[in-house]
């Protein structure tokens, strides 16, 4: 399927399924907000990287309440990530809107369970926060958990959020957590083997000779 949905680039990445609360300022933004709730329609959030770039791939996005009205026309809201698209053209000018928009399309996107995988994973992530010394409630079961559940919450960077939304296959997105998962647990006990060392410095220390 084809369409045109509103817009609404920023430098973050929203996950199917994805619960984000967004405050809504910028006049051309509120014109969208108004008008998506109103008629109960959907924008889109396309990733904007850090050098000013608007990549292909977003998430569209269900407004499930506004919180909030300011007097000034600010808003508080609620949303929600439903599936993956991919642009196919942005439309910069809107007849008599504000905002930006875009036709897209929407790639078959492959969400299965893979219960084993995510289990281990899942095991290296309770790891990582431990020696972060955070706790993360994911609010499901593990069994009901997806990659998009836990993406936020392993250190990616937002160009590696960016690179896991483009993957369509959820093995994909899996092996791919593992492995910057492998990859930073050892960095952080690294760090962990360091601060300990450098607490030892200056202490008396018991330590066994060797024969020559």
């Amino acid at each position: 399927m084809t369409n045109f949905i509103p817009i609404f680039p920023l430098n973050i990445v929203a996950y199917p399924g994805e619960k984000l609360n967004l405050h809504i300022f910028e006049t051309r933004y509120k014109q969208l907000v108004t008008e998506c709730f109103a008629e109960s329609k959907p924008f889109g959030i396309v990733t904007v990287d850090d050098d000013g770039k608007t990549n292909d791939y977003g998430t569209l996005i269900e407004i499930k309440e506004i919180v909030k009205e300011y007097e000034d026309g600010k808003m508080d809201i609620i949303t929600k990530g439903t599936r993956v698209f991919v642009v196919l053209e942005i439309i910069k000018s809107v007849p008599n809107k504000l905002y930006n928009g875009a036709i897209v399309n929407y790639p078959d996107n492959a969400e299965y369970l893979n219960s084993k995988m995510m289990s281990n994973i899942l095991k290296d992530v309770r790891y990582f926060h431990q020696l972060l010394k955070v706790t993360k409630d994911f609010k499901k079961q593990d069994s009901e958990l997806f990659s998009y559940d836990i993406a936020h919450h392993i250190g990616l960077s937002v160009k590696e959020e960016y690179e896991l939304l483009e993957l369509l296959q959820e093995n994909q997105r899996l092996e791919y957590i593992r492995r910057h998962l492998a990859k930073t647990i050892a960095a952080v006990m690294g760090i962990e083997n360091l601060k300990d060392k450098i607490k030892l410095n200056g202490h008396f220390r018991e330590l066994e000779g060797f024969n020559l």
